[in-house]
């Protein structure tokens, strides 16, 4: 059953960058360590679909930033490389304090380190109902906690990674007003011819999400939401 997800931007430039963005992101993950789960997994697009113990290791330095995950050979994508990360991100949240679990330990030293943390990684062009096949097994895990990296379009503006789109910004609109109000059948619905055409890299990890909360009874909230390169961001929660 999940029982809490939260929704990050797969953008390396969060790693160093975006203060405000990485802001949110930690607190979204510190709500999905209150949650308590029994297992926590890390979601994000790659080229193929696999899965990754907590052992796998991932580097950025393919896109210029030192950093590094694990031990041994790389081997996670991008996606799952920066949602590792993030959860072991060593700066303390901004804003009010985190929230705490029912000794009054700060939620983020409830769950066990994110080299224990295990990874799904789901193919960029996986079909609609792979993706939300993969989102149940997971929650038919226990108690579980996700933790999707997805971007939404990079057509935003004319300076955007991908060619300048005007359908960019109502896709990205749905997205937003999704994963803010944790409406799984809004993701699962999200067509993804459309998806491609408009840069959508996050469309596949997102409808994992949309399977494993299906019949599940969550609310969101869109903590944090921007495009600073053409690019849409999200930071979001689901509990």
């Amino acid at each position: 059953m999940l029982v809490a997800a939260a929704v990050c931007p797969q953008t390396p430039l969060i790693v160093t960058g975006l203060p405000e963005l990485r802001a949110a992101c930690r607190t979204a993950v510190a709500a999905l360590r209150a949650a308590r789960p029994d297992v926590l997994v890390v979601v994000g697009g790659a080229e193929t679909t696999r899965s990754y113990d907590g052992a796998a290791a991932g580097t950025l330095r393919p896109w210029g930033f030192d950093v590094t995950v694990g031990e041994g050979a790389p081997v996670l994508p991008l996606s799952l490389t920066v949602g590792r990360r993030l959860l072991n991100d060593p700066e303390p949240p901004s804003g009010p304090p985190p929230a705490t679990g029912a000794e009054g330990v700060p939620a983020q030293v409830l769950a066990r380190d994110a080299g224990g943390v295990p990874a799904q990684a789901v193919a960029f062009a996986a079909a609609p109902a792979e993706c939300r096949a993969i989102g149940a097994g997971l929650a038919a895990l226990g108690r579980v906690a996700l933790l999707v990296m997805a971007d939404g379009s990079a057509c935003l503006t004319p300076r955007a990674p991908g060619r300048y789109d005007e359908a960019a910004q109502p896709y990205d609109d749905l997205i937003a007003e999704a994963v803010g109000t944790a409406d799984a059948a809004a993701l699962a619905a999200l067509d993804p011819v459309e998806a491609d055409r408009l840069w959508v890299t996050g469309r596949a990890a997102l409808q994992v999400l949309a399977g494993a909360a299906e019949g599940t009874p969550l609310t969101g909230t869109l903590l944090m939401r921007s495009s600073p390169y053409g690019v849409g961001y999200f930071a979001a929660v689901w509990s």
